[in-house]
């Protein structure tokens, strides 16, 4: 049985550290990492598994808003990604957004996002940290985030000027930060689709974080198999 392929999406150049780390995690439990490009959004792709990688703001034309700031968009990656979510969510392939990733899957789904943090923020620190320095506080509610944290509190690391704001649809807010912002998202009627704010993939020391990827490579096989 060949192994489950898993796309990991990014920028045309750079941001080689995240990709790297991806595809190690990746690597590690059974998946082949597919890299993709903005320039591929045109070709046809096939893939088990996708993790869309975390980067550059949303740009806010996506969810019908004005520009609140005015930071480095790339629309040509915005392209890409969503193609690639839209092609996931169409084959009930399981999916893993990080950061931007989980962000783009909500504004897929028809939410909506903050597109700055500053004037949200009241008990944490806007400063950005590779570290697992904040604190992820789940819902109380059963979800596939708990099961594969196994608790209700842990540490994070934090690098995004936007979060999620109105959900999309069939989508559900599984953690917060401790100013109440979505830290993570998931849809209870799909087999896998799972976004967090955070980056676990600069994480990848602790257990908790690497089980993310362990489930979503798991998942891909299953369905793989299936």
């Amino acid at each position: 049985m060949a192994k489950p392929v898993i796309a990991i999406t990014g920028p045309e150049r750079g941001a080689f550290g995240p990709r790297f780390l991806v595809a190690l995690a990746v690597r590690c439990y059974g998946g082949v990492p597919l890299q993709l490009r903005p320039s591929q959004h045109e070709q046809s792709v096939s893939f088990d598994g996708v993790v869309v990688t975390g980067g550059h703001d949303v740009d806010p034309v996506l969810y019908a808003a004005e520009p609140e700031v005015h930071p480095k968009y790339d629309p040509e990656r915005d392209k890409l990604e969503m193609a690639v979510i839209k092609q996931a969510l169409q084959q009930r392939k399981p999916l893993l957004g990080i950061c931007r990733g989980a962000q783009l899957l909500n504004v897929c789904r028809g939410g909506n996002l903050h597109q700055q943090l500053k004037e949200h923020r009241y008990n944490t620190s806007h400063r950005w940290t590779v570290l697992p320095l904040k604190t992820l506080c789940l819902e109380e509610s059963p979800s596939l985030l708990a099961k594969l944290l196994k608790c209700q509190r842990c540490k994070i690391n934090s690098l995004h000027n936007q979060a999620i704001n109105q959900l999309g649809d069939g989508l559900k807010v599984v953690a917060r930060d401790l100013d109440q912002l979505v830290q993570a998202i998931e849809d209870p009627d799909y087999p896998f689709l799972l976004g967090v704010q955070w980056h676990p993939e600069f994480l990848l020391f602790l257990g908790r974080q690497r089980r993310l990827f362990k489930a979503l490579v798991a998942r891909a096989r299953e369905q793989q198999q299936g």
